[in-house]
């Protein structure tokens, strides 16, 4: 004989089952694409961006320090794209993700993901990619999600920021991640140079603006030295690798330009080969 359900015990599974469906929806947020910086739009999906992998490049969403961007006003919310971290993307994201699948037996999803930290989706993805964070400005709850990603395992790669001025602008919002911990030069005997590649021999890789200027640098004297930075947790392990002054996206993005000059495309690829698999081994 089936025996009734108490109506508050009824309730309570109905609840719960509601709570159950929301986190699986959540869980399984469908991909889509923002309008970007460069791109728009209208650039092609690969054929395969259903199919799930083994790694999915994770590139950071964030409210920039202003609303022009290189003298044109940002129109709309950051969220909704259009902003500095649409910089580069999707190319650069779907460049490096083929990169890694070819030159790894890691089999990498072939499109993005777009990570927004108010809706705490970090902790879903254990890299995530920040451009052009000379330009961010985190806020207080964005920080401390950063914050409990990196000290949970998680591992933050920024790029594509030069100069004195940018750099302050990152570590006001930095310091928000972590006051306590202080931001150092990496030896080249850091494992994350020697994951994949032996990197002890590494140099100034440029953005696209080196095909006008002849330059590999940007922002005057301040922006003439690369550094490979980062920040460790408690355990040793490198939980935040800052390239400051260099632009290994635009290698990433520009890899199939024959004018963009392939020895930067080829130690840029394989930074990122080497940051990515450290991220998934330490």
């Amino acid at each position: 004989m089936l025996h009734p359900i108490p109506l508050r015990r009824a309730g309570a599974i109905l609840a719960g089952s509601c709570l159950l469906i929301t986190a699986l929806y959540a869980f399984q947020r469908p991909f889509r694409t923002y309008p970007g910086v460069e791109y728009g739009e209208n650039f092609p999906i690969p054929p395969d961006f259903k199919v799930n992998g083994e790694w999915t490049f994770a590139r950071l969403k964030y409210p920039p320090v202003g609303r022009y961007y290189g003298g044109f006003e940002l129109v709309g919310s950051w969220k909704e794209g259009g902003s500095n971290w649409t910089m580069d993307y999707p190319r650069s994201d779907r460049h490096i993700s083929e990169a890694l699948r070819r030159l790894t037996r890691i089999q990498t999803r072939s499109v993005e993901q777009p990570v927004d930290l108010d809706d705490g989706d970090q902790y879903d993805w254990p890299f995530l990619y920040g451009v052009e964070v000379g330009h961010w400005d985190l806020t207080d709850e964005q920080a401390k999600g950063m914050r409990e990603f990196l000290l949970r395992g998680g591992f933050f790669m920024c790029d594509d920021f030069h100069g004195a001025i940018e750099w302050d602008v990152f570590s006001a919002s930095m310091r928000k991640v972590f006051p306590d911990r202080t931001i150092v030069d990496l030896s080249s005997k850091e494992p994350i140079f020697h994951t994949v590649y032996d990197l002890d021999s590494r140099y100034q890789v440029p953005g696209a603006l080196y095909l006008d200027t002849g330059l590999t640098y940007e922002k005057g004297e301040t922006g003439k030295d690369p550094h490979w930075r980062g920040i460790f947790d408690d355990t040793g392990r490198l939980m935040v690798a800052i390239c400051h002054n260099m632009d290994l996206g635009d290698s990433w993005e520009h890899a199939d330009n024959p004018e963009y000059p392939v020895k930067f495309s080829d130690l840029g690829i394989r930074i990122g080969v080497n940051y990515m698999v450290y991220a998934m081994t330490h």
